[in-house]
């Protein structure tokens, strides 16, 4: 019975997910319908699942999926990497944040298109430049919320552990990462984000493969049905792999609700 309420629950979930995208799809053939926009400037539904199916066909479009996918979690993974060590640090010393708070968000800030020529001057055209700019912005994106989660952290928890007289290291060990695994899953999905959103970005260096890339293509041929199937699978992907982190993160972090209940 539980396992049947279970799977009721999960099905009843999902379809409530689907609402908001069968809503989006209703007002796509509404706009084709009602002629507000031009025909050419705007493919049917069914016209971007035939370009769809014949890229599937013919394996490009399984091709292009593969680079992106594979490229966004470089970036993510070496942004990860990097920037948990970062926000511990500038989130454990004050001293540190002081001076590279500053910096962090002038860096933050800048685009990672606006960084481009830059990249190509010193990594050249390769994949190494293109994973290069998913990093830099994974990093920053994920950086910031790691060390302002570690500065939300109450001083209340590091006060009773002092009180027991634990060591600057067990404080750190033992309260302080415990209590920032959720955190760190937030950075994760944040940066996750970013880094598909920074794709395009990242594939205008030279990419004859990958989703941004054939949406570049496609916009020199004016072939709009193409344009919509790239953005559709970056969003699908997008969408799929922060639901798996979403999961993933309810688990790890269900000492938390138990505590909260």
């Amino acid at each position: 019975m539980a396992n049947g309420s279970k799977r009721k629950t999960q099905l009843g979930d999902l379809g409530w997910a689907a609402v908001p995208f069968l809503f989006l799809i209703g007002v796509w053939f509404g706009l084709r319908a009602t002629g507000l926009i031009n025909p050419t400037l705007l493919p049917s539904p069914a016209a971007v699942f035939e370009v769809f199916l014949r890229s599937v066909t013919e394996g490009d479009l399984l091709v292009n999926i593969g680079m992106s996918v594979q490229r966004v979690l470089a970036g993510l993974v070496l942004g990860m990497l990097v920037a948990v060590p970062v926000g511990f640090l500038v989130g454990w010393y004050k001293p540190v944040r002081r001076f590279v708070d500053p910096l962090i968000n002038f860096f933050r800030a800048l685009p990672p298109i606006a960084l481009i020529p830059l990249v190509i001057v010193y990594l050249g055209i390769g994949e190494v430049a293109k994973i290069a700019i998913l990093f830099y912005a994974s990093f920053f994106a994920a950086v910031i919320v790691m060390y302002e989660g570690m500065t939300q952290i109450s001083p209340v928890y590091i006060r009773v552990a002092k009180t027991l007289g634990a060591t600057d290291m067990e404080i750190f060990l033992k309260v302080m990462v415990p209590m920032t695994v959720p955190h760190m899953l937030t950075a994760l999905r944040v940066a996750l984000g970013v880094a598909w959103a920074t794709l395009v970005a990242s594939e205008l260096v030279a990419a004859q493969q990958g989703l941004g890339a054939m949406i570049q293509n496609a916009s020199s041929f004016f072939d709009l049905g193409t344009i919509y199937l790239g953005i559709i699978c970056i969003g699908t992907l997008a969408l799929s792999m922060d639901l798996i982190l979403r999961k993933i993160s309810k688990r790890m972090v269900a000492w938390q609700d138990k505590v909260e209940g």
